[in-house]
């Protein structure tokens, strides 16, 4: 099945595409790769997933924060490109938690963001290179911030 498909089967919805909030473009294309800024928890109704995980959030909230942030870069994507099924594969992921000094699990929250990758895309193409890290604050207090590069048809 196409990306298209897949994420259609997930029975999953798409936020609105963020406009920049800076002096930079959320996707920029060159030659065959795509690379997408950083992107925060956008929600329906164009709120934002705010707090800081170990203090304001659990594990489970934060892997949800990232499962919408990967959402909010599905949407940017498609508002780009016309279509997922233009990416090829996911290259690179670097997510950011905005993280008490005490919390640790960086990588399970960036899961909610992979996992969702790799449904859409499956795991050979939907899985690449990764950093999770903690960040002592994000940009207005979103709970995680996710950049990504992809690779097109």
């Amino acid at each position: 099945m196409s990306p298209e498909e897949n994420f259609k089967n997930l029975g999953l919805a798409l936020p609105p595409a963020p406009a920049p909030s800076g002096v930079y473009v959320p996707v920029l294309i060159d030659g065959k790769h795509c690379y997408v800024s950083g992107h925060g928890p956008v929600l329906a109704d164009k709120k934002m997933i705010m707090g800081k995980l170990g203090a304001d959030l659990t594990m489970d909230e934060g892997k949800l924060a990232a499962r919408q942030v990967g959402l909010t870069i599905l949407s940017s994507l498609r508002s780009k490109l016309g279509s997922l099924d233009k990416v090829k594969r996911v290259i690179k992921v670097l997510g950011m938690v905005n993280a008490d000094v005490a919390f640790e699990k960086h990588p399970y929250v960036i899961n909610g963001c992979s996992e969702l990758f790799a449904a859409v895309w499956g795991r050979e193409n939907g899985i690449g290179a990764r950093s999770a890290v903690g960040m002592g604050s994000l940009p207005d207090n979103i709970a995680v911030e996710i950049e990504a590069l992809f690779e097109l048809v």
